[in-house]
C-alpha cells in the first residue's frame, strides 16, 4: 500500500518565509551598510531655489556642511547613531552628499540655511532673477494664391523680417 502526503500551498506561509529571510543578519549587515541618503525636495519662489532636506537626528552644528562651489551648491554632512547595539535596524547612518547645480552663479551672501524640526532649508536668494521672459516680435508674411492650393503662405525674405532675441 502507497501511502501520499500532500501538502497545500500556503501564500502566506511563503510570504512570511521571505519576510522572514529579509530580516536575517546578513540582510540587515547589508542595510547597514549602504549608507544614509536624505530625501531632497527643491522648488521656485519668486526669484529664489528653495531647497528642504530630510536630515532627522542630525547634528546641525558638528554635522553639516552647506558649500558653494561656481554654480555647484553642495550639502554634505553625517547622521550618526547613537548606539552600537545589535538587533533590529532599519534607520540608517553613515556620510552623505548631495549637490544641486544652480541655475547661475550667485553670491556667497544670497544663500541661507536654517535646520528646524530635523529639516534643513537652503534659500538661494535671487538665482532666477535674470530668467525673465523676452518678447519676441514677429512680422507677417504675404500669402500668394498658386494652381491646386489656395492657402499657401509665402515668406517674406525682405529686411523687415527680423526676430529679435
Amino acid at each position: 500500500m502507497m501511502t501520499t502526503n500532500l501538502t497545500r500551498l500556503d501564500p502566506f506561509s511563503i510570504f512570511d518565509d521571505m519576510m522572514r529571510s529579509m530580516r536575517s543578519p546578513l540582510s540587515q549587515d547589508v542595510q547597514r551598510n549602504a549608507g544614509f541618503v536624505p530625501a531632497v525636495d527643491a522648488h521656485r519662489e519668486d526669484e529664489d531655489l528653495v531647497l528642504a532636506v530630510d536630515l532627522p537626528g542630525v547634528d546641525p552644528e558638528q554635522d553639516l556642511s552647506v558649500e558653494l562651489s561656481g554654480r555647484t551648491l553642495t550639502i554634505s554632512g553625517e547622521r550618526r547613531s547613537r548606539n552600537d547595539a545589535e538587533g533590529l535596524r532599519e534607520i540608517r547612518y553613515g556620510r552623505f552628499s548631495r549637490t544641486v547645480t544652480l541655475p547661475a552663479e550667485v553670491a556667497e551672501e544670497s544663500i541661507s540655511a536654517d535646520y528646524t524640526d530635523g529639516v534643513l532649508s537652503v534659500r538661494v536668494s535671487g538665482v532666477y532673477a535674470e530668467e525673465k521672459p523676452r518678447k519676441i516680435s514677429i512680422t507677417a508674411g504675404t500669402r500668394s494664391e498658386h494652381p491646386g492650393s489656395k492657402d499657401q503662405v509665402e515668406v517674406a525674405t525682405d529686411e523687415k523680417q527680423q526676430i529679435a532675441a
